[in-house]
């Protein structure tokens, strides 16, 4: 067999658009986060979780973080500082919990629906987040949020990766951390090549792995630009594509 990883992109890749998985798809994946992963059993048939973009692997048999870097404390200040000069929400994340100072944002509702953990509710951003952090997400509406994406970059680009993985979700990274350079890492880890694996996406966080991945495949619902980058465009989440993928790759 030519190929040895399978990469997954999770929200519109893996899941329905109702947010679900697919009986074909889990049947497809079993037999060839957190959450999702204990539903298609990665923690039985061996499996990896690539949580925050990239900037934690988890070894789904032993719970093992074999790799993770973090947004260094100091910056906490200053993109909590930023989130309000621009007046957008700011969240991140501890012990599967959604951390925030407004709980009731709609944003927050769909990553917490999303990634099917809890929020919750803090008075102060700054104050509280004294521990290590992966990841941090600005959110607002996607248009006004685009006029916000470029000033970001230019007060902290050079500090850390600023991205945008879905139109409302602005993602704040530590220098470096994407999805191909921890893939990377993990392939590493396996002694297997970048030639042996395939990479499934829709979203633009996902553009790196497909362009480094040996064959990189774009869903049918994808963003325009990762379709363009893509080697092939398969059916959509709600079609059953990567079913589809199985079907065409891994019976090779």
């Amino acid at each position: 067999m030519k190929y040895k990883v399978l990469v997954l992109d999770i929200d519109g890749t893996v899941t329905t658009s109702e947010k679900i998985v697919s009986n074909a798809t889990k049947a497809a994946l079993t037999q060839g986060i957190v959450p999702i992963a204990k539903e298609l059993e990665l923690d039985k048939f061996g499996g990896y979780i690539l949580a925050f973009n990239g900037g934690r692997i988890i070894n789904c048999q032993t719970n093992e973080i074999i790799y993770e870097k973090t947004i260094p404390l100091e910056f906490v200040d200053d993109l909590d500082d930023i989130s309000k000069k621009y007046n957008v929400n700011i969240v991140t994340y501890e012990n599967d919990h959604i951390i925030t100072e407004q709980e009731n944002d709609k944003y927050v509702a769909i990553e917490a629906r999303v990634c099917s953990i809890p929020i919750k509710k803090v008075d102060s951003f700054k104050a509280y987040v004294n521990f290590p952090i992966v990841k941090c997400l600005m959110m607002a509406d996607g248009e006004y949020l685009a006029t916000v994406e470029p000033k970001v970059v230019e007060e902290i680009g050079d500090k850390l990766n600023v991205f945008r993985s879905e139109p409302f979700f602005l993602e704040i990274m530590p220098k470096n951390i994407d999805k191909a350079y921890s893939l990377g890492k993990l392939l590493e880890k396996l002694e297997l090549t970048k030639d042996e694996m395939i990479a499934c996406g829709d979203g633009f966080n996902d553009l790196s792995m497909i362009k480094y991945a040996g064959v990189g495949i774009a869903m049918a619902n994808a963003q325009e630009v990762v379709k363009e980058a893509s080697d092939y465009v398969t059916l959509s989440n709600d079609e059953d594509g990567i079913v589809h993928v199985i079907e065409k790759y891994w019976a090779e």
